[in-house]
């Protein structure tokens, strides 16, 4: 149902039935690694391109996510998806394995949240029984694609992230036991003119607050109705960034309620400049750390934020500036 101008209220609070985080390397070494539900050792995932390994780490995740679920990989109805590869291959090439009716979409890094915002909408809808949302990154995939090849060994700036690699996914239905996605806010593309692609947490941390800013008018609500508030990835800088324009806009967030899933992902002595980043990031944190928590009762109202910088490769070669959106969905206990 409609809240608003840009929110849906989800009257039948789709569950999550299950959901599971893959990750590489250096998330398992990082500060949550212990909400991961597979850790690879090897960043080629045993494959012969990273471009393949971030595949199969999707497929793993979705794998996962159905085993936890207790239900069979066919009773799924549709399979969201979508990561930061040219034409979405991961989301694809894993649906091609999947075999299930597929719907692929790009939001960029805020893939992870516009995928479980349409899964809950299906199946609030009743045009779904059960839905499958995922959305992946690979650091090297990334790299490559937008920056420059690791091998090149390029400098990068202290505002500059890291993107994650890993993958999450969730199933959603309209019985059961677990979490409940009871709303979303679907944004804008906002776009301040910043063109550097080092400087991605500046760019986005714009659109995050204007979601919010939406979520909360539409909903009447403010920030104390969650236990929790976490953008996707805006890193340190984007984070410090969107708590003063929040401020300048009326809204003083508390420390111990807004966070960053790339603030949160690795810890302080790994080499991430400002955080992290990618698909992966909101996806394996929320998908992970977040819902492990909610099922602990430590948390019962969260808020997932997710940002994404809507460039390309083409659109960066043409100094183009960077539109940025941002997708928010709520899910309580």
């Amino acid at each position: 149902m409609l809240k608003g101008h840009q929110s849906w209220i989800f009257n039948s609070k789709p569950i999550i039935l299950g959901s599971a985080a893959v990750g590489g390397p250096f998330e398992g070494n990082g500060a949550l690694a212990s909400d991961f539900d597979i850790i690879h050792e090897d960043l080629w995932v045993g494959q012969d391109s990273f471009e393949k390994a971030e595949k199969v780490m999707l497929e793993h995740a979705c794998a996962r996510a159905i085993e936890k679920s207790n239900i069979k990989k066919e009773d799924i109805n549709f399979f969201i998806s979508g990561d930061l590869m040219n034409q979405i291959t991961s989301s694809s090439f894993a649906a091609r394995t999947l075999g299930m009716p597929y719907l692929g979409i790009f939001g960029a890094c805020s893939s992870s949240m516009e995928g479980l915002a349409l899964a809950a909408q299906l199946i609030d809808s009743k045009s779904a029984k059960y839905v499958m949302a995922s959305a992946s990154s690979h650091n090297a995939t990334a790299e490559k694609q937008y920056r420059y090849p690791t091998e090149y060994g390029g400098q990068r700036p202290p505002t500059a992230q890291w993107t994650v690699t890993g993958a999450g996914a969730a199933v959603l239905c309209g019985e059961g036991v677990g979490p409940r996605v009871t709303s979303a806010t679907m944004g804008r593309v906002i776009d301040m003119g910043i063109s550097d692609p080092y400087n991605m947490g500046a760019a986005m941390a714009p659109a995050a607050v204007d979601t919010i800013e939406a979520h909360f008018r539409d909903l009447n609500i403010d920030d104390s109705y969650y236990d929790l508030i976490a953008t996707g990835d805006l890193g340190k800088v984007g984070h410090e960034i969107a708590i003063s324009l929040l401020k300048d806009h009326g809204i003083e967030m508390m420390p111990n309620i807004f966070t960053d899933c790339g603030l949160l992902i690795y810890k302080k002595d790994q080499p991430v400049f400002s955080g992290g980043s990618g698909c992966g990031c909101s996806a394996t944190v929320t998908y992970g750390h977040f819902l492990n928590r909610m099922r602990k009762g430590e948390l019962k109202r969260i808020l997932i934020v997710a940002t994404g910088a809507l460039m390309s490769p083409i659109s960066y070669q043409q100094k183009e500036s960077i539109p940025c959106i941002a997708h928010a969905v709520s899910i309580e206990m």
